[in-house]
């Protein structure tokens, strides 16, 4: 037998919870003696042919407990997606704890109203532990939205990798219980280094779910942003040709929001039914090609179609040409990735692959939200792209994208 002792309630303390503590004897008998005004109290041990063993510790899930009582770190917090997470988790009404660079501090502080602001180096795990250190604040559950700023192959594994692994790292000494990591759901099909990258961690955070069974993980895989399909409609609001490659039907996607896509996420912080999976999400509605996608631009601004088809052997051969000198010069081994990522999105699609089939499925790729990519457009013709950047931590593919085909 054992006594039970419980810490005081203390909403700093989000982790209290009961401790049994084996007694040095024997389950005790007490023995009550009533007499006049007196009460005595005597513990004798009984025999016992059972040996003693300590009963675990049960530690109650962060999501038994009221918002207000939970801290959620969020890494990669000033990237595109980032900030809506931020954003969406304090309009939820959780603690917010959010990293983010020296540089970034007056952006962030005038975004994140409501949450915890943490100016540090995700890349640089001493200092990143050093900055919760200085909190003094446990930590429930952990989001990443760590992308590379590049897509190049040096920064890819600083960051997807390397940084994402401080981040789960420190998170964890401070006792968070569940990680929601923001990957791509193009990892399905490895050719870059910063898919090769985020697989590296996403199967880190299956291990680590496999050696404690208090931890779990959520990977959330998204579809196209809408900020990805809108480079063009400036240029083709301006009179100019929607740009594609081969007939525009070779790939498609179902996009999604960036205020639906950080709702989903929070989502996957407090549903459990999320944990312990790979979250394949995309937007409402069919798969759009990009012909579709031109398609509709047109229609919103009341013009015939125009476009102009780029083979796509093109860009096989200056991927061709940029791995050949990168031999030479390494230092052109990025401009070669660069290519090789264009050529990736020019031809894969954004939706689930079909283990079975080895295809592209837009019925297997989920859908949720409610904003939709022709509403995107509408807004996007009426205000412009102004409050659209991808953020530091991403990659603009897109407009790298224009700029080879101008």
């Amino acid at each position: 037998m054992s006594l039970r002792f419980s810490s005081p309630s203390n909403p700093l303390l989000l982790h209290s919870h009961a401790h049994f503590i084996p007694l040095p004897f024997s389950s005790p008998i007490l023995h009550i003696s009533p007499k006049p005004k007196t009460l005595s109290l005597t513990i004798t041990a009984a025999s016992s042919s059972q040996p003693l063993t300590a009963q675990p510790t049960i530690t109650p899930s962060f999501r038994t407990k009221p918002p207000h009582q939970v801290n959620i770190l969020v890494v990669g917090s000033t990237g595109y997606i980032g900030k809506f997470v931020v954003k969406e988790l304090c309009r939820r009404g959780f603690n917010v704890i959010a990293i983010a660079r020296e540089r970034s501090r007056d952006d962030a502080i005038r975004q994140f109203t409501g949450a915890t602001v943490c100016f540090s180096d995700v890349t640089d795990a001493a200092v990143l532990e050093r900055s919760l250190d200085s909190l003094a604040l446990p930590i429930d559950a952990a989001v990443s939205c760590l992308a590379s700023r590049s897509g190049g192959i040096q920064d890819s594994w600083k960051i997807d990798y390397e940084a994402s692994r401080n981040s789960l790292a420190a998170a964890r000494r401070h006792g968070a219980t569940h990680f929601v990591l923001l990957s791509a759901i193009c990892v399905q099909k490895p050719l870059l280094e910063f898919q090769r990258a985020k697989l590296k961690f996403e199967a880190e955070l299956a291990d680590e779910e496999a050696k404690d069974p208090t931890f779990s993980y959520s990977i959330v895989r998204p579809t196209a942003f809408f900020k990805s399909l809108g480079g063009q409609v400036d240029t083709v609001k301006d009179g100019k040709p929607y740009v594609m490659f081969g007939d525009g039907k070779m790939c498609s996607c179902k996009p999604i929001s960036e205020q639906d896509l950080a709702s989903f996420i929070a989502d996957c912080v407090v549903d459990e039914t999320k944990a312990g999976k790979i979250l394949p999400v995309g937007g409402p509605g069919k798969a759009l090609t990009p012909v579709e996608q031109g398609e509709m631009l047109f229609r919103l601004l009341g013009r015939d179609p125009k476009f102009v088809k780029v083979p796509i052997s093109l860009m096989d051969f200056v991927i061709g040409a940029l791995e050949f000198l990168a031999k030479v010069f390494p230092a052109l081994e990025d401009a070669a990735e660069f290519g090789r990522i264009g050529r990736y999105y020019a031809a894969e699609s954004m939706l689930v692959l079909d283990e079975e089939t080895g295809e592209y499925s837009a019925e297997k790729t989920p859908s949720y939200g409610t904003d939709t990519l022709e509403e995107f457009f509408a807004r996007v013709v009426r205000e412009g792209m102004a409050g659209q950047e991808l953020g530091e931590h991403s990659f603009n593919l897109q407009e790298k994208k224009i700029a080879l085909e101008d």
